[in-house]
Protein backbone atom coordinates (compact mmCIF):
# COMPACT_ATOMS: atom_id res chain seq x y z
CA UNK A 1 0.00 0.00 0.00
CA UNK A 2 1.32 3.65 -1.10
CA UNK A 3 0.54 5.91 1.84
CA UNK A 4 2.24 8.99 3.19
CA UNK A 5 4.79 7.40 4.58
CA UNK A 6 5.89 5.33 2.49
CA UNK A 7 6.05 8.56 -0.50
CA UNK A 8 8.33 10.45 2.04
CA UNK A 9 10.52 7.36 2.53
CA UNK A 10 10.90 7.15 -1.29
CA UNK A 11 11.77 10.84 -1.29
CA UNK A 12 14.18 10.53 1.03
CA UNK A 13 15.75 7.57 -0.37
CA UNK A 14 15.96 10.01 -4.27
CA UNK A 15 17.52 12.26 -2.16
CA UNK A 16 20.40 10.62 -0.17
CA UNK A 17 20.81 9.39 -4.22
CA UNK A 18 20.86 12.73 -5.71
CA UNK A 19 23.62 14.18 -2.67
CA UNK A 20 25.68 10.60 -3.10
CA UNK A 21 26.11 11.43 -6.89
CA UNK A 22 26.58 15.35 -6.59
CA UNK A 23 28.20 16.20 -2.91
CA UNK A 24 29.84 12.75 -2.98
CA UNK A 25 31.59 13.28 -5.97
CA UNK A 26 33.23 16.42 -4.38
CA UNK A 27 33.93 14.47 -0.93
CA UNK A 28 36.01 12.44 -3.70
CA UNK A 29 37.39 15.48 -5.91
CA UNK A 30 39.24 16.69 -2.41
CA UNK A 31 40.08 13.41 -1.42
CA UNK A 32 42.27 13.04 -4.98
CA UNK A 33 43.42 16.49 -3.74
CA UNK A 34 44.89 15.14 -1.11
CA UNK A 35 46.03 12.27 -2.93
CA UNK A 36 47.53 14.15 -5.63
CA UNK A 37 51.17 13.59 -7.31
CA UNK A 38 53.25 13.31 -9.58
CA UNK A 39 54.67 16.22 -12.26
CA UNK A 40 50.55 16.90 -13.11
CA UNK A 41 50.11 17.26 -9.10
CA UNK A 42 49.32 21.34 -9.85
CA UNK A 43 47.21 20.21 -12.90
CA UNK A 44 45.39 17.48 -11.32
CA UNK A 45 44.25 20.23 -8.15
CA UNK A 46 43.39 22.72 -10.87
CA UNK A 47 41.15 20.49 -12.64
CA UNK A 48 39.90 19.26 -9.08
CA UNK A 49 39.22 23.19 -8.21
CA UNK A 50 37.51 23.99 -11.59
CA UNK A 51 35.00 21.26 -11.28
CA UNK A 52 34.31 22.03 -7.83
CA UNK A 53 34.01 25.35 -7.52
CA UNK A 54 30.33 26.28 -9.70
CA UNK A 55 28.44 23.63 -7.83
CA UNK A 56 29.54 22.36 -4.71
CA UNK A 57 27.24 24.77 -2.51
CA UNK A 58 24.44 24.01 -4.16
CA UNK A 59 24.73 19.85 -3.89
CA UNK A 60 24.97 20.42 0.08
CA UNK A 61 20.86 21.21 -0.47
CA UNK A 62 20.34 17.47 -0.90
CA UNK A 63 21.81 16.69 2.39
CA UNK A 64 19.55 19.79 3.26
CA UNK A 65 16.64 17.85 2.91
CA UNK A 66 17.39 14.84 3.70
CA UNK A 67 17.75 16.15 7.33
CA UNK A 68 14.99 18.34 7.79
CA UNK A 69 12.59 15.02 6.04
CA UNK A 70 13.86 13.00 9.05
CA UNK A 71 13.16 15.68 11.64
CA UNK A 72 9.65 16.84 10.47
CA UNK A 73 8.19 13.41 8.83
CA UNK A 74 10.30 10.73 11.05
CA UNK A 75 10.59 12.90 14.16
CA UNK A 76 11.12 9.80 16.51
CA UNK A 77 14.14 8.32 14.33
CA UNK A 78 15.41 11.61 14.03
CA UNK A 79 15.81 11.70 17.88
CA UNK A 80 17.39 8.19 18.17
CA UNK A 81 20.16 8.48 15.33
CA UNK A 82 20.88 12.19 16.68
CA UNK A 83 21.82 10.62 20.52
CA UNK A 84 23.31 6.71 19.30
CA UNK A 85 24.79 9.06 16.40
CA UNK A 86 25.62 12.11 17.96
CA UNK A 87 29.48 12.36 17.58
CA UNK A 88 29.92 10.71 14.02
CA UNK A 89 27.17 13.03 13.36
CA UNK A 90 28.83 15.98 14.72
CA UNK A 91 32.72 14.49 13.31
CA UNK A 92 30.55 14.88 9.37
CA UNK A 93 29.02 17.91 10.23
CA UNK A 94 32.16 19.91 11.45
CA UNK A 95 33.92 18.40 8.29
CA UNK A 96 31.44 19.61 6.14
CA UNK A 97 31.84 23.38 7.38
CA UNK A 98 35.52 23.34 7.72
CA UNK A 99 35.64 21.32 3.85
CA UNK A 100 33.42 24.50 2.91
CA UNK A 101 35.02 27.32 4.09
CA UNK A 102 38.34 26.12 3.44
CA UNK A 103 37.96 25.72 0.10
CA UNK A 104 36.21 29.16 -0.30
CA UNK A 105 39.28 30.65 1.62
CA UNK A 106 41.82 29.32 -0.83
CA UNK A 107 39.86 29.75 -3.87
CA UNK A 108 39.79 33.38 -3.12
CA UNK A 109 43.65 33.73 -1.50
CA UNK A 110 44.92 36.42 -3.62
CA UNK A 111 48.08 35.01 -2.12
CA UNK A 112 48.04 32.53 -4.99
CA UNK A 113 48.81 28.22 -4.98
CA UNK A 114 52.73 29.28 -3.61
CA UNK A 115 51.66 30.75 -0.06
CA UNK A 116 51.87 28.55 2.76
CA UNK A 117 48.77 30.01 4.23
CA UNK A 118 46.90 28.89 0.89
CA UNK A 119 48.57 25.22 1.15
CA UNK A 120 47.26 24.77 4.74
CA UNK A 121 43.59 26.31 3.53
CA UNK A 122 44.08 23.16 1.10
CA UNK A 123 45.41 20.70 3.04
CA UNK A 124 42.17 21.27 5.82
CA UNK A 125 39.81 21.41 2.59
CA UNK A 126 41.48 17.83 1.74
CA UNK A 127 41.48 15.95 4.94
CA UNK A 128 37.82 17.01 5.76
CA UNK A 129 36.89 15.97 2.63
CA UNK A 130 38.23 12.34 3.82
CA UNK A 131 36.50 12.54 7.51
CA UNK A 132 33.40 13.18 6.67
CA UNK A 133 32.29 10.59 3.91
CA UNK A 134 34.17 8.25 6.78
CA UNK A 135 31.63 9.93 9.37
CA UNK A 136 28.42 9.79 7.34
CA UNK A 137 29.42 6.05 6.03
CA UNK A 138 29.67 5.18 9.95
CA UNK A 139 26.74 5.93 10.40
CA UNK A 140 24.78 3.98 7.95
CA UNK A 141 27.00 1.03 8.68
CA UNK A 142 25.97 1.41 12.11
CA UNK A 143 21.88 2.02 11.13
CA UNK A 144 22.41 -1.23 8.96
CA UNK A 145 23.80 -3.31 11.74
CA UNK A 146 20.98 -3.15 13.77
CA UNK A 147 23.14 -0.84 17.12
CA UNK A 148 21.73 2.30 16.70
CA UNK A 149 18.97 1.51 18.59
CA UNK A 150 17.29 -1.41 20.84
CA UNK A 151 14.80 -3.83 20.63
CA UNK A 152 12.36 -1.73 22.79
CA UNK A 153 13.51 1.38 20.09
CA UNK A 154 15.65 3.25 22.94
CA UNK A 155 18.53 4.96 21.26
CA UNK A 156 22.03 2.52 21.25
CA UNK A 157 24.89 3.61 23.96
CA UNK A 158 26.38 6.92 22.91
CA UNK A 159 29.33 5.22 21.65
CA UNK A 160 29.99 1.62 21.85
CA UNK A 161 26.70 1.37 19.13
CA UNK A 162 29.43 3.11 16.32
CA UNK A 163 32.88 1.72 17.71
CA UNK A 164 32.40 -1.90 16.00
CA UNK A 165 34.30 -3.34 12.73
CA UNK A 166 31.25 -2.91 10.16
CA UNK A 167 30.09 0.54 10.75
CA UNK A 168 34.13 1.24 10.21
CA UNK A 169 34.67 -0.83 7.40
CA UNK A 170 30.89 0.87 5.75
CA UNK A 171 32.80 4.17 6.47
CA UNK A 172 35.96 3.00 4.54
CA UNK A 173 33.63 2.07 1.50
CA UNK A 174 31.82 5.16 1.13
CA UNK A 175 35.30 7.10 1.11
CA UNK A 176 35.79 4.38 -1.33
CA UNK A 177 32.98 4.86 -3.52
CA UNK A 178 33.21 8.53 -3.78
CA UNK A 179 36.59 8.89 -4.65
CA UNK A 180 35.32 6.14 -7.55
CA UNK A 181 32.73 8.36 -8.70
CA UNK A 182 34.70 11.67 -8.15
CA UNK A 183 37.70 10.14 -10.00
CA UNK A 184 35.80 8.73 -13.39
CA UNK A 185 33.93 12.27 -13.20
CA UNK A 186 36.87 14.13 -13.52
CA UNK A 187 38.14 12.45 -16.58
CA UNK A 188 35.89 14.59 -18.39
CA UNK A 189 36.37 17.69 -16.71
CA UNK A 190 39.49 17.78 -18.54
CA UNK A 191 40.88 17.04 -22.25
CA UNK A 192 44.51 16.61 -21.25
CA UNK A 193 45.26 13.45 -21.77
CA UNK A 194 47.91 12.70 -19.14
CA UNK A 195 45.23 14.41 -16.30
CA UNK A 196 42.73 12.03 -18.01
CA UNK A 197 45.21 8.93 -17.72
CA UNK A 198 45.78 10.12 -14.09
CA UNK A 199 41.81 10.29 -12.73
CA UNK A 200 41.39 6.81 -14.88
CA UNK A 201 44.32 4.99 -12.66
CA UNK A 202 42.89 6.44 -9.45
CA UNK A 203 39.25 5.37 -10.35
CA UNK A 204 40.31 2.07 -11.15
CA UNK A 205 41.97 1.98 -8.00
CA UNK A 206 39.08 3.45 -6.18
CA UNK A 207 36.94 0.29 -7.62
CA UNK A 208 39.07 -2.15 -6.58
CA UNK A 209 39.30 -1.00 -3.19
CA UNK A 210 35.41 -0.86 -3.37
CA UNK A 211 35.03 -4.48 -4.56
CA UNK A 212 37.67 -5.15 -1.67
CA UNK A 213 35.59 -3.35 0.91
CA UNK A 214 32.42 -5.21 -0.05
CA UNK A 215 33.74 -8.34 0.76
CA UNK A 216 35.17 -7.33 4.03
CA UNK A 217 31.71 -5.67 4.82
CA UNK A 218 29.95 -9.14 4.19
CA UNK A 219 32.43 -11.24 6.56
CA UNK A 220 32.00 -8.29 9.16
CA UNK A 221 28.41 -8.03 9.20
CA UNK A 222 26.89 -8.98 12.54
CA UNK A 223 23.34 -10.89 12.74
CA UNK A 224 20.41 -9.31 12.41
CA UNK A 225 16.99 -9.68 15.23
CA UNK A 226 15.36 -8.47 11.47
CA UNK A 227 17.01 -9.95 8.49
CA UNK A 228 17.94 -7.59 5.49
CA UNK A 229 17.58 -9.12 2.25
CA UNK A 230 18.98 -7.72 -0.95
CA UNK A 231 16.92 -9.32 -4.25
CA UNK A 232 19.31 -11.45 -5.85
CA UNK A 233 18.18 -9.52 -9.41
CA UNK A 234 18.94 -6.06 -7.78
CA UNK A 235 23.09 -7.41 -6.40
CA UNK A 236 23.29 -8.97 -9.77
CA UNK A 237 22.56 -5.76 -11.65
CA UNK A 238 24.70 -3.59 -9.52
CA UNK A 239 27.41 -6.07 -10.33
CA UNK A 240 27.08 -6.12 -14.11
CA UNK A 241 26.81 -2.50 -13.69
CA UNK A 242 30.13 -2.00 -12.25
CA UNK A 243 32.20 -4.41 -14.45
CA UNK A 244 30.94 -2.47 -17.69
CA UNK A 245 32.11 0.92 -15.96
CA UNK A 246 35.28 -0.53 -14.69
CA UNK A 247 35.64 -1.99 -18.78
CA UNK A 248 34.42 1.39 -19.96
CA UNK A 249 37.25 3.36 -18.36
CA UNK A 250 39.83 0.45 -19.37
CA UNK A 251 39.10 1.35 -22.62
CA UNK A 252 38.57 5.13 -22.42
CA UNK A 253 35.03 5.32 -23.07
CA UNK A 254 34.68 8.06 -20.51
CA UNK A 255 31.36 9.73 -21.34
CA UNK A 256 29.48 5.88 -20.80
CA UNK A 257 32.30 5.27 -17.65
CA UNK A 258 30.81 7.78 -15.67
CA UNK A 259 26.78 6.67 -16.80
CA UNK A 260 27.66 3.59 -15.24
CA UNK A 261 29.75 4.54 -12.66
CA UNK A 262 26.32 6.85 -11.56
CA UNK A 263 24.20 3.73 -12.38
CA UNK A 264 26.51 1.69 -10.10
CA UNK A 265 25.91 4.11 -6.79
CA UNK A 266 22.01 4.53 -7.79
CA UNK A 267 22.26 0.56 -7.22
CA UNK A 268 23.99 0.56 -4.43
CA UNK A 269 21.92 2.68 -2.43
CA UNK A 270 18.74 1.45 -3.83
CA UNK A 271 20.25 -1.91 -2.84
CA UNK A 272 20.43 -0.71 0.90
CA UNK A 273 17.11 0.95 1.01
CA UNK A 274 15.18 -2.09 -0.44
CA UNK A 275 16.49 -4.74 1.81
CA UNK A 276 15.95 -2.34 4.82
CA UNK A 277 12.31 -1.36 4.02
CA UNK A 278 9.83 -0.89 5.77
CA UNK A 279 12.75 -0.35 8.44
CA UNK A 280 14.08 2.90 9.07
CA UNK A 281 16.43 2.02 11.91
CA UNK A 282 16.52 -1.73 12.18
CA UNK A 283 15.54 -3.82 14.30
CA UNK A 284 12.89 -1.66 16.21
CA UNK A 285 11.83 1.33 14.07
CA UNK A 286 9.91 1.30 10.84
CA UNK A 287 8.58 4.38 8.20
CA UNK A 288 4.99 3.94 9.72
CA UNK A 289 6.13 3.27 13.68
CA UNK A 290 7.96 6.81 13.48
CA UNK A 291 5.59 8.60 11.29
CA UNK A 292 4.59 12.08 12.03
CA UNK A 293 0.90 12.74 12.20
CA UNK A 294 -0.90 11.92 8.75
CA UNK A 295 -1.90 16.15 8.80
CA UNK A 296 1.96 16.71 8.45
CA UNK A 297 2.96 14.12 6.37
CA UNK A 298 0.58 15.67 3.89
CA UNK A 299 1.81 19.36 4.38
CA UNK A 300 5.12 17.83 3.41
CA UNK A 301 4.55 16.08 0.37
CA UNK A 302 2.43 19.86 -0.63
CA UNK A 303 5.71 21.56 0.32
CA UNK A 304 7.81 18.54 -1.28
CA UNK A 305 6.41 19.03 -4.69
CA UNK A 306 6.42 22.63 -5.07
CA UNK A 307 9.88 23.01 -3.97
CA UNK A 308 10.67 20.56 -6.39
CA UNK A 309 8.99 22.96 -8.84
CA UNK A 310 11.40 25.56 -8.38
CA UNK A 311 14.22 23.78 -7.45
CA UNK A 312 14.81 20.82 -9.67
CA UNK A 313 14.58 23.48 -13.62
CA UNK A 314 17.06 25.56 -11.10
CA UNK A 315 19.23 22.22 -11.10
CA UNK A 316 19.02 21.52 -14.51
CA UNK A 317 19.57 25.03 -15.59
CA UNK A 318 23.13 25.48 -13.08
CA UNK A 319 24.69 22.48 -14.83
CA UNK A 320 23.73 23.11 -18.05
CA UNK A 321 25.77 26.15 -17.85
CA UNK A 322 28.69 24.93 -15.96
CA UNK A 323 29.36 21.55 -17.12
CA UNK A 324 27.76 21.48 -21.10
CA UNK A 325 30.84 21.23 -22.85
Amino acid sequence: MIDEPTILAAVLMIALVIYALTGGADFGGGVWELFSYGPRKAGQREVIAGALAPIWEANNVWLVLVVVMLFVAFPRAFAVLSIALHIPLTLALLGIVFRGSSFTFRHYDPAGEADRRTRRWGLQFAVASVVTPIMLGVCVGTVVSGRAVTEQGAPGSFLHSWLHPFPACMGLFTLALFAYLAATYLTLETEDRGLQDDFRARALVAAGACCLLAFVGRTLAPRLPVPLELPISLEILTGLVGLGAVACLWQRRFWLARALAALQVVCVLWAWGVAQFPYLVPPALTFHGTAAPTAVLRMMIGALALGAFLLLPSFVYLYRVFKRR
